[in-house]
């Protein structure tokens, strides 16, 4: 009809950048992540007192040892972020001795902890041995195995970025993998605060 020929106001603004979705699609998982932790850590609680007779928090933790793991996780993560800094600038060197540092900082506390599995076991604090222990060793050892992944992962990413430099598709996954690193930080810090500190006190 006459008249009727004015255009539509332009509201579409187009698909979303591909690092965008990336990084949604990412949060997604680290929820996911998240979730099945907050699973682990609520069985935890209920059963963390359920020793069977065996020996506790109290007679197994190793306050010195969980404080340097601790430190080390989080100096990892602030090397993390220098690392973020260095690939927003696009600078080579810099990003290779940050992720060095997180690199050296993760498999630290990873040992550690290692260390520390070794010698409750040695000292027949096993997983069977109580419902407590089964549950520390799910939530912890769970969360070692993110690290785990996540310093194999830190590898193939200093290797793409050798190949490929600073390509948007290399600096997407390097976004990914600061994302899941620092994730893993907060973690330690409720294992820290949960199994630790409050389990020290018996």
């Amino acid at each position: 009809m006459h008249g009727e020929t004015a255009m539509l106001p332009d509201t579409e603004a187009g698909p979303a950048s591909r690092r965008i979705i990336v990084g949604y699609g990412f949060w997604i998982f680290l929820l996911s992540d998240i979730v099945m932790f907050s699973a682990i850590f609520a069985t935890y609680a209920v059963l963390s007192r359920a020793t069977a007779g065996g020996p506790g928090g109290p007679e197994l933790f190793n306050q010195v040892s969980v404080a340097i793991e601790t430190g080390s996780l989080l100096l990892s993560s602030y090397a993390c972020g220098l690392m973020s800094l260095a690939i927003g600038a696009e600078r080579q060197a810099p990003t290779y001795l940050a992720a060095a540092f997180t690199f050296a900082l993760g498999a630290l506390f990873l040992g550690l902890e290692l260390r520390e599995f070794a010698g409750m076991i040695a000292r027949g604090a096993t997983p069977q041995r109580s419902a407590f222990l089964s549950a520390f060793f799910t939530l912890v050892g769970c969360h070692g195995a993110h690290v785990t992944a996540g310093l194999l992962w830190l590898i193939i990413m200093m290797a793409q970025v050798a190949t490929k430099g600073f390509s948007p598709i290399v600096c997407r996954r390097l976004l990914c993998f600061s994302l899941f690193w620092h994730a893993l930080d907060i973690i330690w810090v409720g294992i820290f605060t949960v199994v630790y500190l409050i389990g020290i006190r018996g």
